[in-house]
């Protein structure tokens, strides 16, 4: 059941006049009161022939009419509106109960509480089987104004109690970080003009899009402007940039005008002030030369980064971080993925923006490498190769897995949800990400006696798992991903274990395939050659510690380890 709170209006005979219209397509039928403050003697337009709107007008205003005679400054805002609306999958529910419905919300907002003959004036209109509209004037019969403060928080704890006790569907319970819900006006006014989204969700879509592009404040806002999105901002007398509204092209008001939106109104993580914290927090990388030197591309880069997720959720606000960045770097890849995937990977983004906002604080800083990964894609001039895109969106998948976990455990049941929506996207996207590579290395397996031995390396490394891996139609393909890894040097039952260690296989759909996107991931390079790493070590030292020479001015032999020793011995 959602009960919408509306704007505070000043006109009760207007919208007297909608509740008990035809409305736009016809849609409304029957409409009558069902509940009011005090039912005996009021004009019911809908029941009574010989009742008008403008004397239902009256007796509701009444109040409000003695207040501004007697204080002069007339009273403009004091008409409260509420439409509560049950969802398709209810029952239907009588007159009876929907007066009952009417009456509990009107007391937990305050609007009338129980045994108070002195509240405020409120009627409750039904005019379709589904909903009903709570019409107050919010001035008391002995002229004070009640208590408004929090009420929808108040009405959404009523509406939960409700269905629990008319046995409708159950709503999960806010926690004020979902973005603001499209007004009628402006559903309409996107089907009048044949938008797909009304303004504040394209324009929390697009404002999203660009956060990856940019590295502080000023490249966010001239992102948006080269994006053709209308864009005021707020300055300080020095200058510096103190908020933001952006508008939707084409979006004007009655006199021609752009309507603007600010950022906190489109959803509450898009203020210019936590912006900022995402983007100007970043560390500086301990290793500056780490990544130039490193051959991977932006796209395992990303995975490398995702690799680590799992052990940065036990601080709450590391948590959080990591999870609003894992959100930008899903927008990043589903702007750069190949077309055939980027229906899912932005359908993925935009379920998962619920799933990066929480009333946890976060620490923006210890999220540099997810972010700096996200920044890398969005600016590549290349895309992945089918292996490293198969990996990638294997690892958002099992990210994302352990976000909605956590807000699992914290919760945080709105952003669980939109998690798990995430995931069903993204699995998809898995699907179809895999295909190509699948086909490449079925078509080439390895011999029969070297799959036998891979597959007892499968036991001994992941018995647990064994036979679910070898009973998978991608063990084929497993093998062969496993057979490329050991010619490049790679030691099969390593590579399994590490594998099984990066992402917990019992809840894995197609455990083979899992391994498949992580052995290419983590074995794509030629393994270490010891010797030649024994010969450069010895090198290193003749260079730089002369002081260590013998008597003879020789360099001490680098000694072997026992193991080394004995591989040598059996060689």
């Amino acid at each position: 059941m959602i009960a919408a709170i509306k704007p505070v209006g000043a006109k009760t005979r207007g919208l007297l006049a909608y509740l008990y219209g035809r409305g736009t397509h016809d849609e409304h039928f029957d409409p009558h009161i069902v509940a009011g403050f005090a039912m005996l003697g009021m004009p019911d337009p809908g029941r009574d022939e010989n009742a008008t709107l403008t004397e239902l007008g009256h007796y509701l205003d009444e109040p409000v009419s003695l207040r501004n005679s007697e204080f002069g400054k007339p009273v403009t805002d004091h008409v409260w509106h509420c439409p509560v609306r049950a969802a398709p999958e209810d029952r239907y529910l009588s007159d009876a109960e929907w007066g009952e419905i009417a009456q509990r919300i009107v007391q937990a907002v305050g609007i009338a509480p129980a045994g108070d003959d002195l509240a405020c004036r409120w009627i409750a209109v039904r005019h379709a089987d589904d909903h009903i509209h709570i019409l107050a004037t919010t001035i008391r019969e002995d002229g004070r104004r009640p208590k408004l403060h929090d009420s929808g928080i108040r009405v959404g704890d009523a509406c939960r109690e409700i269905e629990k006790d008319y046995g409708l569907r159950q709503l999960r319970k806010g926690d004020r970080t979902g973005a603001r819900r499209p007004t009628q006006a402006e559903m309409h006014k996107a089907e009048r003009l044949g938008w797909d989204q009304p303004s504040p969700a394209w324009l929390q879509n697009h404002i999203r899009a660009a956060i990856p592009h940019s590295t502080n404040a000023e490249e966010f806002i001239a992102y948006l402007e080269a994006s053709g999105i209308e864009v005021q901002v707020r300055r300080g007398p020095s200058g510096d940039l103190l908020g933001y509204a952006a508008g939707r092209p084409g979006d004007l008001n009655e006199a021609g005008e752009q309507i603007y939106h600010p950022g906190s109104k489109v959803s509450p993580d898009l203020s210019l002030p936590k912006i900022k914290a995402r983007l100007e927090s970043s560390q500086p990388e301990e290793h500056p030369t780490a990544r130039r030197n490193h051959p991977s591309t932006p796209w395992h880069q990303a995975t490398d980064a995702l690799d680590t997720l799992h052990t940065d959720l036990a601080d709450d606000t590391h948590a959080q971080a990591h999870i609003t960045a894992l959100g930008e770097l899903l927008e990043a890849t589903a702007q750069k993925v190949p077309a055939h995937l980027r229906a899912e990977l932005r359908a993925a983004s935009a379920a998962f923006a619920r799933a990066q906002r929480s009333r946890v604080r976060a620490e923006d800083r210890v999220a540099h490498a997810l972010r700096s990964a996200a920044r890398d894609i969005v600016h590549t001039a290349t895309g992945p190769d089918g292996s490293a895109l198969a990996a990638l969106v294997a690892a958002l998948v099992w990210a994302t897995i352990v976000a909605g976990r956590w807000h699992q455990a914290k919760s945080h049941a709105h952003q669980a949800d939109a998690a798990r929506e995430a995931v069903r996207h993204l699995q998809s996207a898995a699907d179809h990400a895999i295909a190509p590579v699948l086909a490449e290395l079925t078509a080439r397996p390895p011999r029969e006696q070297a799959r036998r031995t891979l597959a007892s390396d499968v036991r001994a490394a992941v018995p647990d798992h064994a036979e679910r891996i070898l009973a998978d139609p991608a063990w084929p393909a497993l093998a062969t991903v496993l057979a490329d890894a050991e010619a490049r040097g790679h030691q099969p039952h390593q590579l399994l274990k590490e594998a099984a260690a990066q992402r917990e296989l019992t809840t894995a759909r197609q455990p083979a395939r899992v391994l498949i996107t992580r052995i290419q991931h983590t074995g794509r390079n030629p393994a270490p050659n010891r010797r030649a790493e024994a010969a450069r070590l010895q090198s290193t030292m003749a260079d730089s510690v002369p002081a260590q020479q013998t008597g003879n001015g020789r360099i001490p032999a680098v000694t072997s380890s026992p193991t080394e020793q004995q591989r040598r011995q059996r060689r």
